[in-house]
């Protein structure tokens, strides 16, 4: 089983509702890893939305290239050159 190195923490400072914190501490014993935790998930659920954006994006190139290949610009009616 391959040995996975620990990632470098760092502290930060954050805002919170205070009311909320406290809250939270009482599902929680490790307040810290419970936020990294959320937001490691916030960020993959960010990057899969960026994928899934792209992905659309190309779909939607790719139909476009494929309908105009199939019956050429409007534009090619008017030009003048």
């Amino acid at each position: 089983m391959p040995s996975i190195a620990p990632m470098r923490k760092r502290p930060v400072n954050l805002t919170l509702n205070e009311a909320l914190v406290e809250q939270a501490r009482a599902y929680t014993s490790n307040l810290s890893a419970t936020m990294e935790a959320l937001l490691a998930d916030f960020v993959a659920q960010q990057q899969q939305a960026g994928r899934s954006r792209q992905q659309r994006a190309d779909a939607c190139a790719a139909d476009w290239n494929a309908l105009h290949e199939r019956l050429g610009s409007f534009a090619d009616e008017h030009s003048t050159l």
